[in-house]
């Protein structure tokens, strides 16, 4: 495109992400589990950055890397390896990269529509307030095609600048720990062209009891809007083109779950980008972000063109030859050189 506005622009805070799978259970007091499983990498907002990069769209992150070797090495991971702009980010002399163990368990009560496990979390962080706010990060953000933003109850400066200066926002947002909901946080949506919380969310911040009356609520305070359902799908309407969809779940297998809402989200604003029906953003979307749990970790779980390619190639179900159809006119000629993903522990870099 005749277009050198960056594609996408990011700001949010970098974890480095152990990921530990293939666990029966957690851990009691004094008991040692051994497994087989494990991926590391940059987490956080570096989930979202990535997976929009291997969709071949110019990403720009701005954050804090601490100035020890998971700095060193989540820096070198996105700008050498995945091409990440990173002129917007610092290195904070004194301030430890924030670490989170993640292992990844099955659900005791669910179980995906093929009668395998459902995995999730539990999460362990360690990590301190950056010494560089969003704000100080962005400044008078550059021009962006889009913005991907995860809106807290705080506002951001930068957000409204950006908004002001023709970028696109699409924003998600996290899990409320005061569980109080307020639904002050809704207001900042007036800054944004398309919002894709979780159900759980949704449905916390309408004050509505389904996905489908969330998203109702949702559609009146922004262009695009879209609920995530996790093994159920996805559920979205864009009123600027009249178009409302509903995509089920792919059924898969799941290895970590980690980063998969990330993906979607990206997946989704590639899509967008391209002008495709509302339908086509959601399959394509629930897609990445399915086939993205079949690997460890978040950001280098993304599949990208390659993954994506990959998968279509190998497709051999009917039913989803005809749902999925709409890639054979979507994917590139070249889907670039197979990604990179999460390496059990970290190779040593030359000094």
């Amino acid at each position: 495109m005749d277009d050198d506005r960056p594609d996408v622009l990011l700001t949010g805070l970098l974890f480095y992400d152990l990921v530990l799978t293939g666990l029966a259970g957690p851990p009691t007091p004094g008991e040692e589990i051994w497994t087989d499983g494990m991926g590391c990498g940059p987490g956080g907002i570096a989930n979202l950055a990535v997976a929009a990069a291997r969709f071949g769209l110019r990403t720009s992150l701005a954050t804090v890397f601490g100035d020890d070797l998971y700095g060193a090495y989540c820096r070198e991971v996105l700008s050498d390896q995945e091409g990440i702009d990173l002129s917007l980010s610092r290195t904070a002399d004194g301030w430890p990269t924030p670490v989170t163990v993640s292992l990844a368990l099955p659900h005791p009560r669910l179980r995906s529509t093929g009668g395998t496990p459902v995995h999730d979390r539990a999460l362990v962080t360690h990590g301190r307030q950056p010494p560089y706010s969003q704000d100080a990060l962005t400044g008078d953000p550059p021009e962006a095609r889009t913005a991907l933003v995860h809106i807290e109850a705080e506002p951001r400066e930068w957000l409204a600048k950006a908004a002001a200066n023709g970028t696109r926002i699409y924003a998600d947002v996290g899990w409320d720990p005061t569980q109080r909901w307020s639904t002050d946080l809704l207001d900042q949506l007036s800054l944004c062209h398309a919002f894709l919380p979780n159900e759980t969310e949704a449905m916390a911040y309408t004050r509505t009891d389904s996905a489908v009356a969330a998203l109702g609520t949702l559609s009146e305070l922004v262009p695009v809007a879209v609920v995530t359902r996790g093994g159920d799908g996805a559920v979205a309407v864009d009123q600027t083109t009249g178009e409302y969809a509903q995509v089920p779940a792919l059924d898969i297998d799941v290895l970590d779950a980690t980063g998969a809402g990330d993906v979607f989200g990206a997946s989704f604003v590639a899509a967008s980008l391209g002008g495709w029906p509302l339908a086509e953003r959601l399959r394509f979307a629930v897609l990445a972000a399915g086939l993205s749990v079949q690997r460890h970790g978040g950001a280098l779980a993304a599949p990208g063109w390659y993954g994506v390619d990959r998968w279509w190639r190998s497709l051999s179900d009917p039913e989803l030859k005809r749902a999925y159809g709409f890639l054979t006119d979507r994917l590139p000629d070249d889907p670039g050189p197979p990604v990179a993903y999460a390496p059990v522990t970290p190779s040593a870099r030359r000094p």
